[in-house]
Order: structure tokens, then sequence, then C-alpha cells
């Protein structure tokens, strides 16, 4: 991939912060979701997840890739090791999705202790039609929004003059064919 998101810069500077709550909170209410329950995903999910749920006065709970190897072996923490969700409607908060495989798994697994996972919002998208895969192949499907999509970032880049044509045109490459792109420009593809 040429270019990298780093939305973890973002945790260095309150007013970013704010503004970034602020959009997920205007997608919640754009959308209807109307939910009961903020959860973040692990690790990047997680403070603007409870940023958003802080915003909202909702309670909090996050999601790890997997059930932790100790302790209460817990995959969503926030709740009582007793309890699930009991069927309430929770929002997924992710920081950043491209294929949306660990966005998806995070939807299943609130779905699995009993919550209603029906969207899932992130600060930036790729805007992958893999990610559409991922979350159209849920049952039920889950819809997904971000703040901001790949193309949309190319476009202020390409406008803002914070770009050269040539790194404008390698980036257009990419999103041509973001998965032959690293083989096409020498970086064979790992087994």
């Amino acid at each position: 991939m040429p270019i990298y998101n780093d939305n973890r810069m973002f945790l260095f500077h309150p007013e970013i912060r704010r503004l970034i709550a602020r959009g997920l909170a205007d997608l919640v209410e754009g959308e209807g979701i109307d939910p009961e329950v903020v959860a973040g995903t692990a690790t990047a999910g997680i403070p603007h997840g409870a940023l958003l749920a802080d915003l909202l006065s909702l309670p909090f709970i996050y999601i790890r890739d997997k059930p932790k190897a100790h302790g209460l072996k817990n995959r969503i923490e926030g709740l009582d090791a007793e309890s699930d969700l009991g069927g309430r409607r929770v929002v997924v908060i992710e920081d950043l999705i491209s294929t949306g495989g660990s966005s998806a798994k995070a939807v299943q697994a609130v779905r699995e202790a009993n919550g209603r996972a029906d969207w899932c919002l992130s600060i930036f998208s790729y805007g992958l039609d893999k990610a559409a895969e991922q979350f159209d192949s849920l049952d039920p499907p889950c819809r997904f929004d971000s703040l901001l999509t790949f193309p949309v970032l190319l476009d202020v880049a390409r406008t803002g003059g914070f770009l050269d044509n040539a790194h404008i045109a390698l980036l257009e490459s990419w999103q041509e064919d973001p998965f032959g792109w690293g083989e096409a420009h020498g970086f064979p593809m790992s087994s």
C-alpha cells in the first residue's frame, strides 16, 4: 500500500479528538442509528468509541480480536463475565476500515454476545469493495460509514496541492487495483 493512515496520531490533540467524536455523533444522528451501547474495537477504536459514548451518555464496551488467554478470557470488555448485551442496539467504532475483515468480526462478536450490531462507523475507510463484501456477508448484513474515505482524501490532496502529480498518479493506480498494486510495483506477494 503506498499510503498509510495513522489515526493514532489524533490522540495527542484534544481538539481533533473532539472533532472526531462530534463527527461520529453526527453520523449516528444522521443515519438514525439510535444506539444503546457504543463498542470500540481493540485497540485503535477504543479511545474514539469511549469519547463517543461519553458524548452520547451511553455505556461503552470494547471488543478484542480474540478472547483473552488468561483471567476471565473475555472477548468483550465492560460486560460482567456472566452477562450479555441483552438485545441492546450497539454501534461498533473502528478507527480504519480497509478490507473490513476485523471490523466484521467485531460486529459478529457483539452479535454472539446477544447484541444487535447493524452499524460499524470508522474515522477512515479506503473504500474497498472487499469491505462491502465482508459487511454484506454477515447475517443480517451490517451497514458501515466513515468520516473520511480514500477517494475524498485523494481529492483533497490533489486540490490542496499536498502531493505532486506523480504521487497522485501513484495513489490513483493503487486505488484502481489495490490488491495487484504491490506486485506490479516490485513488492511480491508474501506467502
